[in-house]
Formats: C-alpha cells, sequence, structure tokens
C-alpha cells in the first residue's frame, strides 16, 4: 500500500520511484497481503532467472530489468518477519486473524508490481476525402 498523497492522489501514476514500493518510505503493508508478497517474490526470482538466460537484450536494458539482489531480499525478509509474526501467536489468535484475513482478501483485487494500460483501439474508419 502506497501513503504518498501526491501517488495516492494520482491512483498510482505519480509514483516517483517506479513502482519499487519496498525501497519507499511510503510503503507499508500488512498480514492479508502474504499471498502477493509470495507471489511477487516468486516473479522476481522468474525474472532473474529468465533474463540471465540466453534472452537477446543490450547490458543496460537487461540491468535495468533485472530485480535487483536488495529488493528480493527485502521481500523475503518481509515475508519472514510476517510469517514469524504469525507463528508466535496462540492458536486461537492465529484463528481469528486468519478468518479477518480471508473476509478482507475476499473484497479486494490486488495486483503488485505495474499498473496495466490498455492500447488505443485503432481508429477504422474509413478516411473521406473532402469534396
Amino acid at each position: 500500500m502506497c501513503r504518498e498523497p501526491s501517488n495516492v492522489a494520482a491512483g498510482g501514476h505519480a509514483c516517483p520511484l517506479r513502482f519499487r514500493c519496498l525501497g519507499c518510505e511510503y510503503f507499508s503493508t500488512d498480514i492479508s497481503y502474504l499471498p502477493d508478497l509470495q507471489a511477487h517474490l516468486a516473479d522476481l526470482l522468474r525474472s532473474r532467472e529468465r533474463l540471465m538466460s540466453a534472452f537477446e537484450a543490450d547490458d543496460w536494458a537487461r540491468n535495468q530489468a533485472m530485480p535487483s539482489e536488495e529488493e528480493i531480499r527485502r521481500v523475503r525478509r518481509l515475508i519472514e518477519r510476517v510469517r514469524t509474526d504469525l507463528d508466535d501467536l496462540t492458536p486461537e489468535d492465529r484463528a481469528q486473524i486468519e478468518q479477518a484475513i480471508t473476509l478482507v482478501r475476499r473484497n479486494r483485487t490486488i495486483h503488485l508490481g505495474m499498473p496495466r494500460v490498455r492500447q488505443p483501439l485503432p481508429d477504422v474508419r474509413p478516411a473521406r476525402n473532402p469534396a
């Protein structure tokens, strides 16, 4: 979740860090995002492996696209911290939190990473000749 006021007001389109949320002071998360963080980590690792394979690209482009080791470490630490906090709870508290997480997740859609932008529709109207 982003708490940076101008980015929130712009619906996420004013991110000064180009969506490197983990490195931003305005980033926050909670336990309900654990599955999303795990999926994001898996995506970072897949991207790294794909880019290190026989993919043809200029070095600068590959370096820019490559997830950094620090980003991967931060996601891993965040996941581990959330899991540890969850493991430290009593079974009753854990059951209550898991029930709350289920309710929260049922009512939200989340996407970590770059926002998607639709391609403009082609103009299919025939050109007219002025008469």
